[in-house]
């Protein structure tokens, strides 16, 4: 049989000690250990020693593409993840649904309104303006991406979120080039426009009368400008797939040429399906040589403090998930992409476990995984770009150094 390979990345895995264990410590996880004794550990700092990594650059990272060379932008990303369909030159922003009151931002999102609101706003958007397309999708409860289509733009304007509430500040060129200047002005009338159209929309007059917050702003962040990069297929010699809920995990795929499966019940949330990705990335085993598993609610309960619920999501994760995995077969790689600390409720510099597990490969006896242990391991200190190779060596895949 040929050999396969499933690369689980548990977002924000990695952590500080909270009554002094880490949720990784203090997660019971039979089934990982069970892979930890028979596979090789390390640390790994996905970008650099110390360097506190973005979700979007570090997943480039992983998967064999230098932030330096190919990172687009947080919202070209989120954008092929919502399912648009880029061109190049295509310059795309994520956006938020926001309340303003007078010329102060008042609520960055709108009071979370649900998703079959801002879909249904959708439509006060989607315009052209001059001879420039602006095409928006809703993605989540406020969120949704802004792609501008047409010639002469440049993503180097300054941002109309700025995540923090009051006065609303316009957009403005960052370099006298007539491209940030003609794009800062298309986002301006954008975003004036489409206050007026939100602000008459019978949702929001309704929303009025019972005092619930507008969503009566458009305003965006992460601007970056897509163009056609090398496919994984090409860059690596394998064909690989994705499954995620996130949407910019789907993005970051989508980017560098990788198939999305879209699995029902995978929502990116805590509620996520771990058993129905697990049954997915089997499936995809027999047409792919490669499977990237993503999970994010590890990431979110640290975000959120919770030290409690990520250890018993870690717990959850090894109970449905692991299992299903291991009987397929394939060698596992399970990481993640940064530290996410729960005292800090942000990511961090510190680095990640990751265990290598291959029926017949090497292993380091080590009966733990967690960011202690992992300091014992085979593996001892490697990078984030070191990961591919890795991977490419167990499939056979690699090219010889030399002759």
């Amino acid at each position: 049989m040929t050999q396969k390979i499933i690369l689980l990345i548990l977002d924000g895995l990695g952590d500080l000690p909270v009554s002094g264990k880490t949720p990784l410590q203090a997660a019971k996880k039979p089934n990982i250990l069970k892979l930890a004794l028979k596979g090789m550990q390390g640390l790994m700092s996905t970008i650099g020693r110390g360097i506190v990594p973005g979700s979007d650059t570090s997943h480039l990272q992983i998967l064999g593409y230098e932030p330096d060379k190919y990172y687009p932008g947080r919202g070209p990303l989120e954008a092929l993840g919502a399912g648009i369909k880029l061109i190049s030159g295509d310059i795309a922003f994520r956006a938020n649904f926001a309340t303003i009151l007078g010329n102060k931002i008042t609520d960055r999102r709108a009071g979370r309104i649900d998703n079959s609101i801002a879909k249904a706003l959708e439509k006060e958007i989607n315009m052209q303006i001059d001879n420039v397309q602006v095409i928006f999708k809703a993605t989540f409860e406020h969120r949704g991406v802004i792609v501008l289509r047409g010639k002469g733009l440049s993503a180097n304007i300054s941002p109309t979120d700025l995540h923090c509430l009051g006065e609303f500040k316009l957009s403005v060129p960052l370099d006298s080039t007539p491209e940030a200047k003609k794009t800062a002005y298309i986002i301006n009338t954008l975003t004036r426009i489409v206050r007026a159209n939100l602000e008459s929309n019978p949702i929001n007059i309704e929303r009025k009368q019972k005092n619930l917050p507008l969503a009566n702003i458009i305003i965006v962040r992460g601007s970056g400008t897509f163009r056609n990069i090398i496919k994984f297929n090409e860059m690596h010699g394998i064909i690989g797939a994705c499954i995620a809920g996130g949407t910019l995990y789907k993005g970051v795929a989508r980017y560098i040429g990788m198939d999305v499966i879209d699995v029902q019940g995978a929502t990116g949330t805590k509620n996520t399906n771990l058993k129905a990705k697990g049954y997915a990335a089997q499936k995809a085993l027999e047409k792919y040589d490669f499977v990237f598993v993503h999970v994010k609610a590890t990431d979110s309960f640290s975000h959120d403090g919770d030290a409690k619920g990520k250890r018993k999501f870690i717990e959850k994760i090894d109970k449905e998930l692991i299992p299903i995995l291991e009987k397929t077969g394939a060698a596992i790689v399970i990481t993640g992409d940064h530290s996410t600390a729960c005292t800090r409720k942000c990511h961090t510099g510190y680095e990640i476990p990751i265990l290598v597990y291959e029926k017949e490969g090497r292993s380091d006896a080590l009966k733990g995984f967690d960011e202690i242990s992992a300091m014992k391991g085979g593996f001892g200190y490697i990078l984030g770009k070191d990961v591919m190779p890795i991977i490419l060596n167990i499939l056979g895949k690699a090219k010889m150094y030399g002759s």
